[in-house]
């Protein structure tokens, strides 16, 4: 298989020494390519357990819905169960993670006629209306060279069985969800997995109903002011302060996509006891809280558009007024609170990147705070994709993510990372100069697991039990572990030394040290300035 991929001069071949890194990676070809052309990377490795290493990327490309088509090579039915090495049992490894399973049998060249076929069926089914992982075995008996030779006859063009030729909205969903959306006081809620974002605001704009936008939603920037939408960009820390979030409860909210990560947003909506639609291009429902009570299988422009059809335009509403107030003395407060010379914190930190990469880049995000840091304090900007893995939230494979993202946009990238997720990844760095990639690694080392720092284990817990078991510290010099790799390293201190290292031509690791113990007052500070901002209003 390997020397048939390497014959294949249209195909963008990339190897990795790890499995694990190898899959991470094409999970990040499959999420880049969201949004647009599902496209799947086709991920090949040896039978054993290098096939295991794949799991965890299947995982979290199954409740994502990234398309990714997993190869694994595979012992002959003679030598399965007989003690043969580099032999397991392959059948269905995944489990439920996968859209299909397929075990082709031992490659026969009289089966030719049929490879079309099968190639069609696994590829439609990465890419169906729940795009996800397909897993295909391919058993193959020695010798395991050969000659790539010429492809079975193509049996016509590939039809993917596209979202857009299955959605339709009964007459009674349409009329519930525009007596919804006929309501006063309404929110509209824009997540990740948004196919259109400028239909989403065009219809917030009609209802006049704000738009709280995640940051990979696409909808935090009104170019232009094209539509004339209210957009809240930093919901979170409105909302921490009680006074505001209690005088604001939507009668209404209407969800594209993903909710939030802001577990503030998310308990307020939870509390409003709201009537809450939920509109995604996945057959999952994401719905912890159990207060969905429409869920719409469609993509987001379709269901705009049938609502901008079907409501009438809102004359401006008190409430609208009140959001967009509320917004901008929150812009302004957090605009205000760093500037070039300031040392930098974790909030600045976010707010910096996503305010100086160049339009048409990438910025991928850890999970824990780096996700989070940049939910809720970065400013709305242009041309940034915001990319990270949510579908399980996981801190694994994180670096080889964005090695993928970078390897197929083609563009600038930037990862912004925590030590701990780093460490779960360095592999993800073995070759990276070679890669031909731009991809800025930007790590806040605060010497262990900072997010634990603002749970409740970090006040019940005596300062050594925590640090054993939650902040889980290391000794690592992760400038040394960067050099290791070849890698070019620097480490910055202030916002105006960070955003001279992200202009650095190719890929870097850009350290910057903070402390998890002040970190938890600086995101204090932010939420008080703000808080009484909104009460000096």
């Amino acid at each position: 298989m390997a020397l048939a991929i390497a014959a294949r001069s249209e195909l963008k071949l990339h190897v990795f020494h790890d499995e694990r890194s190898a899959s991470f990676a094409a999970l990040g070809i499959g999420l880049s390519s969201k949004g647009g052309k599902l496209m799947p990377a086709i991920l090949l490795c040896t039978s054993g357990t290098a096939a295991v290493e794949f799991h965890a990327a299947v995982v979290e490309a199954h409740y994502a819905s990234i398309p990714m088509l997993v190869c694994t090579a595979d012992r002959p039915p003679e030598l399965q169960g007989v003690g043969a090495p580099q032999t397991i049992d392959q059948q269905n490894l995944y489990g439920a993670s996968t859209r299909l399973f397929v075990d082709a049998g031992v490659a026969d060249d009289t089966e030719r006629d049929n490879w079309r076929q099968l190639a069609q069926e696994v590829l439609s089914a990465a890419v169906q209306t729940d795009a996800g992982p397909v897993h295909l075995n391919l058993p193959f008996r020695e010798p395991l060279v050969g000659i790539a030779e010429a492809l079975p006859p193509a049996i016509g063009s590939f039809l993917d069985s596209s979202i857009e030729d299955q959605q339709s909205f009964s007459d009674d969903l349409l009329r519930k969800l525009s007596a919804a959306c006929e309501l006063e006081n309404g929110v509209i809620v824009a997540g990740n997995g948004i196919d259109n974002p400028t239909l989403v605001l065009k219809l917030a704009h009609q209802l006049q109903w704000p738009v709280f936008a995640d940051s990979r939603s696409g909808c935090r920037v009104d170019e232009n002011n094209a539509f004339g939408a209210t957009i809240v960009s930093n919901a979170d820390v409105l909302l921490r302060d009680a006074p505001t979030a209690q005088s604001c409860v939507p009668r209404v909210v209407l969800r594209f996509g993903e909710p939030p990560v802001s577990k503030v947003v998310n308990s307020w909506l939870r509390e409003s006891y709201c009537t809450y639609l939920a509109v995604s291009e996945t057959l999952q429902l994401i719905d912890p809280d159990g207060i969905v009570a429409e869920h719409v299988v469609a993509q987001a422009s379709y269901v705009c558009e049938s609502l901008i059809a079907a409501v009438p335009v809102k004359p401006q509403t008190v409430w609208i007024t009140n959001w967009a107030k509320m917004q901008a003395t929150c812009s302004a407060v957090l605009g205000s609170m760093w500037n070039d010379e300031s040392e930098l914190t974790e909030p600045s930190i976010a707010r910096t990147l996503v305010e100086v990469l160049p339009a048409d880049s990438n910025l991928v995000l850890s999970s824990s705070m780096p996700v989070r840091d940049v939910e809720w304090f970065s400013a709305p900007r242009v041309g940034v994709k915001v990319l990270s893995n949510r579908g399980v939230n996981g801190i694994d494979g994180v670096v080889s993510t964005a090695v993928g993202v970078a390897a197929e946009s083609g563009k600038l990238t930037a990862l912004l990372i925590g030590d701990i997720a780093l460490l779960h990844d360095t592999n993800g760095m073995l070759n990276l100069m070679q890669r031909e990639v731009d991809l800025k690694l930007v790590v806040v080392d605060n010497k262990g697991g900072g997010i634990f720092s603002f749970l409740p284990q970090s006040t019940t817990l005596d300062s050594q039990k925590f640090e054993q078991l939650f902040g889980t510290p290391h000794n690592v010099d992760l400038g040394l572990l960067a050099q290791a790799h070849g890698l070019p390293i620097v480490t910055v201190k202030t916002v105006s030394q960070l955003k001279e290292a992200l202009l650095q031509t190719g890929s870097w690791v850009i350290i910057v040290n903070t402390d998890r113990l002040q970190n938890v007052a600086d995101h204090d500070a932010v939420y008080t300035a703000v808080a009484k901002a909104l009460r000096d209003e």
